[in-house]
């Protein structure tokens, strides 16, 4: 399962670094996996300091830390 987590945690960066900031579903539906991995990997990431995740309303802003 770590291995799958860092797996989506690299594809999550790619995904940012081409797209820039999405939403929490719009990164979902890129990258069609689950919602669960996704999560876990995205919490990797931010315990690392390479995303940042800011709330608005319902929706989750995710985006690639600049000085990172």
């Amino acid at each position: 399962m770590i291995t799958e987590i860092g797996i989506v945690a690299g594809e999550i960066w790619h995904y940012l670094d081409q797209y820039g900031d999405v939403t929490l579903s719009v990164l979902l539906k890129g990258l069609g996996r689950p919602r669960e991995n996704v999560l876990m990997s995205l919490g990797w990431l931010a315990r690392e300091g390479h995303v940042l995740l800011q709330q608005h309303n319902d929706e989750y802003t995710i985006s690639l830390r600049k000085d990172a």
